[in-house]
């Protein structure tokens, strides 16, 4: 089973998992925030899972619940770091991904 796997597969899974726990985060954030006197997930928190590649499933996250989406930093980062996502994950792709495919398979 895991032999039919491919690294793209691997790759894919990889970064839609991380997608869906950030969109699950901005949903538990949500959640927590209509109740008083309850500890919240940080923004920074949040950023960081946007800037891991998590900025697909937060800025869904953001519109999905309306949470987050009055905050300018939220609006104009979040969007930018899906550039910097995209442009990390080409570059990923263009320069290096030949020799990791190397390194996994047998």
């Amino acid at each position: 089973m895991l032999a039919s796997l491919t690294p793209n597969i691997i790759a894919y899974a990889l970064i839609g998992l991380i997608n869906v726990v950030a969109f699950l985060i901005m949903m538990f954030d949500k959640i927590r925030s209509r109740k008083p006197n309850v500890r919240r997930i940080s923004e920074g928190t949040l950023f960081f899972m946007a800037t891991f590649l998590g900025s697909v499933g937060v800025f869904i996250g953001m519109f999905v619940f309306r949470h987050k989406t009055r905050n300018w930093h939220f609006l104009i980062g979040i969007p930018a770091l899906m550039v910097q996502n995209m442009a990390f994950l080409y570059v990923v792709y263009q320069m290096y991904w030949p020799q990791l495919i190397l390194l996994l398979t047998p």
